[in-house]
């Protein structure tokens, strides 16, 4: 197990944040690119501040694919939120949870006093991922470039077969891992086989997810909300792909996706490929004073873990467990969950490995089984499967959003996890803080 040392210096502060509802992705490209999504999340918060952008010593962006108008796209939304040119950004990117990384990043730069106002986040316009030219194609182009005289390019001209033309989907290519060969999809069907996990508790899993959201929408829980609107004036208030009259028998009829025809895991019980954007304002405790600011929680510490890529899913669990074991935490010390919900048999695995003896002591380093979380201080709002995982921004909705529940439930601590491709998982221990801290 990962022993290092936990968030220690300077008080890492959330002051406010804000996303864009989550769109669903509807066979092309939809109405925003990355930056335009993470430019509405940011301008919303920076509106609300006190603080004017140039005030800014970092803008911290999580995104997996930014398009080629976005490079550092982390610059790209500083400047064009005012921040001017001499406040730095940067990118980074851990697949799903990119986002978090970019709060994880601006939270080490704060505590160690090299920061005090730092604006992090994720975006990704999953819609807009590139469609690619396969290695042959690209070197019948090179060869087409490289001609010269009317008899080369002729030459070359009848080297082209129709197989060459066919696309390369950057999307499905980057949601499979290159290592051990499985889609994220199919490393959901190894939890599902592994932990005998039903077709029928993940559908009831997913309806709930739908249910929970829709919820939350209808009595106005959601106010880290930003409304889009369009280049033609259209408005998205609200997160698009919930389905508030699921049901278990609906969800039924769907066939699976990744393990024809006896899979269980189908499109109606996994995330949606979805565009959208989060963000959050961090400030140490000197920024707090200096521009009065309301502080909405404290980023306590961080975690990251590695495990098997064909077992991605539980990377909450290994993430988790060592920000217990290290804060000397119980289940029942922690308020309120967010486990991003990648696929339901994910969700559900850790669940089960969670309060699993055997698991906790061989895999998590435990001295025995953590307690159950309990189902309703678990993605109390719904996740993933109603609202959409965009991979860059996941990570920095569900910080934000485990801090929002608190809020209004009158919560103390809260935890935020998810699982990410490649066999990693995180993990963001937060609290509240008394008013004025």
């Amino acid at each position: 197990m990962n022993n290092r040392r936990n968030l220690k210096g300077n008080a890492v502060y959330v002051v406010d944040g804000a996303r864009t509802p989550f769109l669903k992705a509807r066979g092309g490209p939809g109405p925003f690119h990355a930056s335009d999504l993470a430019v509405a999340a940011a301008q919303a918060v920076m509106m609300r501040s006190p603080v004017d952008p140039p005030e800014l010593d970092h803008v911290i962006f999580g995104c997996v694919s930014s398009g080629p108008d976005e490079a550092n796209i982390a610059r790209v939304v500083a400047l064009r939120i005012g921040c001017g040119e001499r406040v730095p950004a940067y990118t980074v990117q851990r697949n799903c949870a990119s986002g978090m990384q970019a709060i994880d990043s601006a939270a080490l730069e704060i505590a160690t006093g090299r920061a005090d106002l730092i604006l992090a986040g994720g975006t990704e316009a999953m819609s807009h991922h590139p469609v690619l030219w396969s290695e042959p194609m690209v070197a019948w182009l090179g060869a087409w470039s490289a001609a010269r005289s009317f008899g080369e390019r002729m030459k070359v001209l009848g080297r082209i077969r129709p197989g060459l033309l066919k696309p390369v989907i950057g999307l499905l290519r980057g949601l499979t891992d290159p290592v051990v060969g499985l889609s994220m999809g199919q490393t959901a069907e190894n939890l599902a086989t592994r932990f005998d996990i039903s077709r029928g508790a993940m559908d009831a899993y997913a309806v709930r997810s739908h249910q929970r959201l829709a919820a939350a929408i209808e009595e106005g829980r959601l106010d880290e909300v930003v409304a889009l609107f369009d280049a033609k004036g259209n408005a998205y208030r609200s997160d698009d792909g919930v389905r508030p009259d699921s049901s278990p028998d609906k969800l039924a009829r769907l066939k699976p996706v990744f393990d024809r025809p006896d899979g269980r895991v189908t499109a109606g019980n996994s995330a949606q490929i979805t565009d959208g954007a989060a963000c959050l304002l961090l400030a140490s405790d000197k920024a707090v004073e200096r521009h009065g600011l309301t502080v909405l929680g404290r980023v306590v510490d961080t975690e990251w873990a590695g495990l098997d890529p064909a077992q991605m899913g539980l990377g909450p669990v290994h993430a988790m467990a060592p920000l217990m074991k290290r804060h000397r935490l119980a289940t029942e010390d922690i308020d309120f969950w967010e486990i991003n919900e990648a696929f339901a048999a994910q969700v559900l695995a850790c669940e089960i490995a969670w309060s699993d003896d055997a698991y906790c002591r061989e895999q998590l380093g435990l001295s025995g089984a953590m307690a159950p979380i309990p189902g309703d201080r678990l993605n109390v709002d719904g996740g993933g499967i109603s609202l959409g995982h965009p991979v860059g921004a996941s990570g920095a909705r569900i910080v934000l959003h485990v801090l929002k529940v608190l809020q209004q439930q009158g919560g103390r601590r809260g935890m935020a996890s998810l699982c990410i491709g490649g066999g990693q998982g995180g993990a963001v221990l937060v609290e509240t803080v008394e008013t004025g801290a």
